[in-house]
């Protein structure tokens, strides 16, 4: 039951704590807690760092996919 439940986040979400999680080398979980606890402290500000980040997360993913059809089609 967790598990689907942690899937269906990943699946939907931007992935920004995973993102962060590979680039430096931290735990996933770890960063999660962090945006949790730091969200209640600083009165959701890291919320709008987080939506900022998957919004730039996710135009770069575009841009990507758009530049790889474009080499494909060149070729």
């Amino acid at each position: 039951m967790i598990q689907k439940i942690l899937t269906f986040f990943e699946r939907y979400s931007f992935g920004v704590c995973t993102y962060l999680g590979e680039r430096f080398n931290v735990s996933i979980a770890k960063i999660r807690l962090f945006f949790i606890y730091s969200s209640f402290l600083a009165v959701g500000f890291p919320l709008f760092f987080y939506f900022f980040a998957g919004i730039v997360l996710d135009v770069r993913h575009y841009i990507k996919r758009i530049r790889a059809r474009a080499m494909d089609w060149k070729s």
